[in-house]
């Protein structure tokens, strides 16, 4: 057994002593499930069958008895730990329960079977009307396809490419067509007013100006005047302008590794309904997930909610699934989840071991992770931990205490190179703000006459 003591330090002292073995505890056993019990009825690829191992069932049961003493119930926690395909040791690992964001893990298995890894969503940008010494003498309008993440760099940039094609003052309205959502906000109203604040500086918030900062430093600073008002139009009430930029988002893995790092609500309610809403998030990640029937149940793409349930090892399922749609792509989980130690977000203040890929779940009264944790003996191991109770903060101590025994038990070791994230947000591909995704359509549009 090899020992990383350095992160065991802070670990409470009944787990500490079983790695040490200086001790030789009576475990607990999960509530109504003993060791046999661990063979689950229902089989599948991603779960084949039980591998015991005395001292992670140990391990495990300390932590229950740890969560015991300080007073929550014991059958509203869920547990599942796996290596490979088969399953090491679990307590309610069957059982639904309020999963949080873990529901992240499903839209996102669910968008990577709907688009492929690199889609990016276009928005259009057309004039409807003339074009004369810099003036438009009409509308500009904008139709969305629902990025998720157009965010004050995107409008920014996107500005400056219709600047720099003549466009210096609209006479008409802002027009916006097609789903469309700007800096994640929830009302679209909101969404289409910071788009025309971001046409120009002389409108910019502190938001906005804190924004152009992130960009390089030459990036200009816009001043194209709109006279006239933004509005909403549904999609096809009126004739199609002549579109003169098209707008490309981050590709699908960045999106989806941005929502997962901050567990954006917004951003993944977005994709879930793009995808074409709850129902289908569930059908298409049950199948390629191969998920046990009634153990998973989706209402919205973000886990707000306790109706969103899932048990643990649908959990595990998810992000295994996950792995097996990526990896032929030459990408892993560490590309669209956060990662110990170089994603911050939702892992900030966490102490989870070193390159471990996870998902963070919290609502009022649920704390839950699931991901996967590397180790020297057996690779990478993954689990999944659901907690109800209100002490929220010591939850998610005694979670990352859990999966720092687990590690030094198997060997301490960084994920393997093919497991290492590929996908940094803003750097190569995935900055925000990139110029080079504002795609001019009519390079004539500027020549007058």
């Amino acid at each position: 057994m090899r020992l990383a003591l350095l992160p065991l330090l802070a670990m409470p002292l009944g787990l500490f002593s079983i790695l040490l073995g200086v001790d030789t505890p009576k475990p607990l056993q999960p509530s109504g499930l003993g060791t046999a019990s661990l063979q689950a009825n229902w089989q599948s690829p991603w779960m084949a069958g039980l591998a015991n191992d005395p001292a992670i069932e140990a391990i495990l049961a300390q932590y229950l008895a740890g969560l015991q003493q300080q007073g929550w119930s014991m059958p509203d926690q869920g547990v599942w730990i796996q290596t490979g395909n088969s399953a090491i040791a679990q307590h309610q690992g069957n059982v639904p329960m309020s999963a949080a964001s873990l529901t992240k893990l499903a839209t996102t298995l669910a968008a990577l079977h709907t688009w492929p890894m690199d889609h990016r969503f276009d928005t259009l940008v057309g004039i409807d009307g003339t074009l004369e010494n810099g003036v438009l003498n009409g509308d500009l309008v904008v139709q969305g396809s629902g990025d998720p993440l157009f965010v004050w760099e995107e409008g920014i940039v996107l500005a400056n490419r219709l600047q720099a094609l003549g466009i210096q003052r609209v006479t008409g309205d802002l027009r916006v067509t097609g789903p469309f959502t700007m800096n994640f906000q929830s009302d679209p109203n909101d969404s289409v007013a910071a788009l025309k604040q971001v046409m120009s500086t002389a409108t910019w918030p502190t938001s906005a100006r804190q924004a152009h900062g992130n960009l390089p430093p030459d990036t200009p600073q816009p001043t194209i005047q709109i006279d006239g008002t933004v509005r909403r139009v549904p999609v096809g009430a009126t004739p199609d302008p002549v579109w003169v930029v098209r707008h490309q988002s981050l590709p699908l893995v960045g999106i989806l590794k941005a929502m997962n790092i901050y567990s954006n609500n917004v951003m993944s309610d977005m994709v879930a309904d793009l995808v074409g809403g709850p129902r289908v998030v569930i059908d298409t990640a049950a199948t390629a997930a191969d998920l046990p029937p009634g153990e998973i149940n989706v209402i919205n793409g973000s886990g707000l909610g306790t109706a969103n349930q899932m048990s643990a090892r649908v959990a595990v399922a998810l992000t295994v699934a996950l792995q097996q749609a990526l990896a032929p792509h030459g990408l892993s989980v560490a590309d669209v989840l956060p990662v110990a130690g170089e994603d911050v977000g939702t892992l900030i203040d966490r102490r989870i071991p070193q390159t471990a890929a996870v998902k963070t779940g919290t609502l009022a009264e649920v704390s839950a992770l699931s991901g996967m944790v590397p180790t020297a003996e057996k690779g990478p191991v993954w689990f999944a931990i659901i907690n109800r109770g209100w002490d929220l903060s010591g939850l998610r101590v005694q979670q990352d205490h859990l999966l720092q025994a687990i590690q030094a038990h198997w060997g301490v070791a960084d994920a393997p190179p093919e497991m290492r994230t590929k996908v940094r947000m803003q750097q190569g591909d995935f900055r925000y703000g990139d110029p080079d995704r504002n795609i001019v359509l009519a390079p004539d549009l500027g020549q007058d006459g």
